[in-house]
């Protein structure tokens, strides 16, 4: 039985502008990674999120994202024509604190690796959910302004997969 796969419509306002967000929640089911590449392909910028119980992070959660050695965007491919995908790696589940394997200075040093932001969030709490979407926004709306639209002149989108 297949997995559940949701897509979100969300629409961003910031201060002279709205954004229009197609959040993809696969629910970390292993049958969408045939489709990874090509919805990886289609973004513009990315959320990765992973569970702070699960202690491989890279081998799981990242392996074939964005940032990933071997993945679609990496070292010799853009996100865009404007630039590299941003990525924000958030850590979930941050109010589980005696159930975390993931520290945050793990996540951090993962982030750093990877070179992309790092933030942690409470899906529950509703800490730092939004925060992460804004700041993918943001971060395309500042190539933006330096390098001009992107390949299809449409509005920023993100993605996200939940492993």
């Amino acid at each position: 039985m297949a997995g559940k796969m949701t897509l979100y419509k969300l629409v961003v306002l910031g201060d002279s502008s709205s954004c229009m967000l197609e959040v993809l929640d696969t629910a970390g089911q292993e049958e969408y990674i045939a489709l990874r590449d090509q919805w990886i392909q289609d973004g513009e910028g990315f959320v990765l999120k992973f569970h702070h119980r699960i202690q491989r992070v890279k081998e799981s959660s990242l392996s074939g994202s964005p940032i990933y050695p071997g993945s679609p965007l990496g070292a010799t491919s853009n996100g865009s024509s404007f630039g590299p995908a941003p990525v924000m790696l958030v850590g979930n589940k941050c109010d589980r604190v005696t159930e975390r394997e993931v520290s945050t200075e793990k996540g951090s040093a993962l982030a750093r690796e990877l070179e992309c932001d790092f933030m942690e969030a409470s899906a529950k709490k509703c800490v730092n959910v939004e925060k992460a979407f804004y700041n993918v926004v943001q971060q395309l709306r500042r190539q933006r302004q330096v390098h001009g639209p992107c390949r299809n002149s449409q509005a920023p989108t993100s993605s996200s997969r939940r492993s």
